[in-house]
């Protein structure tokens, strides 16, 4: 069974935003989407591009080094969905992210 973990306070990352989170030694990417949190594995499976610094369009991020596309919502590669990322559930409690790992 996964656990939370408190990993940002919800004001710290921005509606459009995401930040690169290494959580119980797993790297993540958690995102900001309207108000609504997501992570994903930081890692793109391309080249192992930082998914967390690539930039958010909507739900779509984009991998900073060879623009791979991902949905943050669901993990799956935009251009073949049959590929993807691990997701991550989360939640906000009292104004805490937590990330079940």
């Amino acid at each position: 069974m996964a656990n939370f973990v408190k990993v940002a306070d919800a004001g710290e990352i921005a509606p459009g935003t995401g930040r690169c989170i290494t959580v119980n030694g797993k790297e993540i990417a958690l995102f900001n989407v309207g108000g609504v949190f997501h992570a994903i594995d930081n890692t793109c499976i391309h080249r192992g591009g930082p998914l967390g610094e690539g930039e958010l369009d909507g739900a779509v991020v984009t991998c900073p080094w060879h623009g791979w596309q991902y949905d943050v919502t669901t993990g799956r590669n935009i251009m073949d969905e049959s590929e993807g990322v691990e997701r991550y559930d989360v939640k906000v409690d009292g104004g805490a992210v937590l990330v079940a790992v």
